[in-house]
């Protein structure tokens, strides 16, 4: 596709396609932030534990992260507007079915399907980004406002949630089904079509699909979040047991892997070190905000006792990134580098969690005020330039698998960070302040760790782009 002569700049039809990919990465993360002011609601009519409510939320993101490889691979082969408009088509199947179940098991398992429909969508969407625009000013600017419409809407998920659960918790899962519908012409008549002879004249080890490893990953990584999920209820030894189970899968992937003759991921990409460490990043970002995001919403619907739609109103702040990642943030990134404002972002994050410590019974909405807008800040500086540090330098033809490493990560994230919580949560006879405070400390640590990881190298990168 051909998007302008001038260099920093997108024509018309440039926009009205990044228009539809911005609206279905918006619709997969307001897809999963809605769920997250829902779930007392979904609790209450499904009769879920703590521990089983986690995975209404954990079967989405682990279908997406261990299907999102072999989407990008998928991508890469079969042609990037083919597997975006078939998978969306997927997507708005099964969050209507979703919103049909009535008991927990079927909307667990709606959830899965949705999220592995999300893993062969999004990493199409992002990869026709990372190839249709330049690198350069005008891909930066097109992923920028791609992740922060991506971060948009995960926050005001929240609040479109809590709007949505105040009716029916089912509406969370039907208006999904309304963007996507929408979305779906659109990208059929926008969305450039591709040479279809480029596959077809690869190698034929090329056309080949490791579905073994995407079924492995994905096994490896279910285990690991139940190992975690379980282990206050389970004997040590039992959680010992499925961690070495999970890391086994693990290495039984890399193996595959080097075997291959068309690995889910080439071992050698892993070498690309600003791509490790925006995963790495990627994964505390995510995990951290999924986590906090369950904290937040227990403790005001279920403590503090307000109603889905004072909860999404009082959370509604933190969409603040929409407004920030398309304007901030890219004159950041020009004027400091991706490194730094990556840094920044995890600083940020850092200080608001720690305000978020001392909550209780008579915390006002102000006390918490300072965090939402703290968090929506770190997340426009954070997600945006952590895109572009995962796909910058990566060859054309290996964008697909790029943005793929980068989404399973985010969804690994996701479902880690939300792990980690539901345990320590758990570990508590009831829910109480107390132990609302100890599993805070879960998304505070994560976001240390990103700052500790980042600071000696990223610091040092004063590259811009």
């Amino acid at each position: 596709m051909s998007t302008t002569n001038a260099p920093d700049r997108l024509t018309g039809r440039a926009w009205a396609v990044l228009l539809v990919l911005c609206g279905a990465i918006f619709l997969e993360g307001i897809d999963i932030s809605m769920m997250g002011v829902a779930l007392p609601s979904i609790r209450a009519e499904l009769g879920l534990t703590t521990s089983e409510l986690q995975w209404v939320v954990s079967a989405y993101v682990l279908g997406y992260g261990g299907f999102v490889l072999l989407g990008g691979r998928a991508a890469d082969l079969l042609g990037r507007r083919r597997m975006f408009v078939g998978w969306l088509t997927v997507f708005l199947v099964f969050s209507g079915l979703g919103g049909l179940a009535t008991e927990g098991w079927m909307l667990i398992v709606a959830r899965f399907i949705t999220g592995v429909a999300a893993g062969f969508m999004t990493p199409a969407g992002l990869s026709i980004i990372t190839t249709s625009y330049p690198e350069g000013r005008q891909r930066t600017k097109a992923l920028l406002v791609y992740a922060g419409i991506a971060a948009a809407g995960f926050s005001l998920g929240m609040v479109v949630g809590g709007l949505l659960t105040s009716i029916d918790w089912r509406w969370v899962f039907f208006a999904p089904v309304v963007l996507a519908a929408v979305l779906l012409p659109a990208a059929l008549v926008l969305l450039p079509r591709e040479d279809s002879t480029s596959a077809e004249d690869a190698p034929r080890t090329a056309r080949r699909f490791d579905v073994p490893g995407a079924l492995i990953l994905t096994a490896a990584m279910l285990l690991l979040v139940a190992t975690v999920v379980r282990a206050p209820d389970v004997p040590k030894g039992q959680t010992l047991i499925t961690l070495a189970g999970g890391l086994l899968l693990l290495t039984a992937f890399v193996q595959v892997e080097r075997r291959s003759p068309a690995p889910l991921i080439r071992l050698g990409i892993l070498r690309n070190a600003p791509l490790v460490r925006a995963n790495l990043g990627a994964i505390l970002l995510v995990g951290s905000f999924v986590g906090f995001q369950f904290i937040a919403v227990l403790y005001l619907q279920e403590l503090r006792h307000w109603s889905e739609l004072e909860t999404g109103l009082a959370l509604m702040v933190l969409g603040i990134d929409a407004v920030l990642a398309p304007t901030l943030t890219p004159w950041l990134v020009n004027r400091f580098g991706v490194g730094r404002v990556i840094l920044g972002g995890f600083a940020v994050a850092v200080a608001a969690y720690a305000l978020f410590l001392p909550l209780g019974a008579d915390r006002t909405y102000l006390a918490m005020l300072p965090t939402f807008l703290l968090l929506g800040l770190a997340f426009a500086l954070a997600y945006g330039p952590l895109t572009i540090a995962a796909t910058n330098g990566v060859a054309e033809e290996e964008q697909g698998l790029a943005s793929g490493v980068l989404t399973t990560s985010f969804q690994f994230g996701s479902a880690l960070g939300l792990a980690a919580v539901a345990a320590v949560l758990a570990a508590f006879d009831e829910l109480t302040h107390t132990g609302l405070r100890t599993a805070l400390l879960v998304p505070l640590v994560a976001a240390v760790l990103g700052l500790l990881a980042g600071a000696p190298e990223l610091a040092r990168r004063t590259a811009r782009v």
